[in-house]
């Protein structure tokens, strides 16, 4: 090799290397919501966007709501992204029953997604009409066994919470 290659070789290596050292954030973050928006999921993703833009020097937060299949199609998309940390899931339970239900993934869980931290809560409520034969948990649990598999039970989809707790009935 020539100096003057070496030379330019290290000049480029040298700027490479301030590239590698870049301070996080430098580009917006994007906060994938695998549901459609205005539900309990892009609320929280929501909040959480405004609460993430102070601590990220005040980068720009973006919520992508890309729902569809239980969840699925959002956390591919995610499970597809750079792990560079621009690209995040905002998701619930459906995360953990996804493979149960669903023959072919294209990600695996946990394997193609790293656990960041859990940001919400959120109790399960049973309710009836006013004309219920039940008045408290217990009740309700043996007027349903008793009723001979005639009570329908709302959800809100297969392998959310919701479907889950009603599961507890049978």
């Amino acid at each position: 090799m020539t100096k003057l290659w070496r030379l330019g070789a290290g000049i480029a290596l040298l700027g490479a290397a301030s590239l590698a050292f870049a301070e996080f954030p430098d580009k917006p973050v994007t906060l994938v919501v695998p549901f459609a928006a205005g539900g309990p999921s892009d609320k929280i993703a929501r909040d959480l966007a405004e609460a993430l833009r102070k601590p990220l020097g005040g980068q720009t937060v973006i919520i992508e709501n890309s729902a569809g299949a239980g969840g699925t199609i959002g956390s591919a998309r995610v499970a597809r992204a750079a792990p560079d940390g621009y690209t995040l899931l905002v998701h619930h339970i459906g995360m953990a029953t996804a493979p149960a239900l669903y023959r072919k993934l294209s990600y695996k869980v946990p394997e193609d997604f790293e656990t960041l931290g859990l940001i919400n809560e959120a109790p399960s409520v049973v309710i009836g009409k006013p004309t219920l034969a039940a008045n408290n948990f217990g009740e309700l649990r043996q007027w349903i066994a008793s009723s001979g598999g005639k009570v329908n039970l709302a959800n809100a989809g297969l392998g959310s919470a919701s479907h889950l707790c009603g599961l507890m009935f049978q």
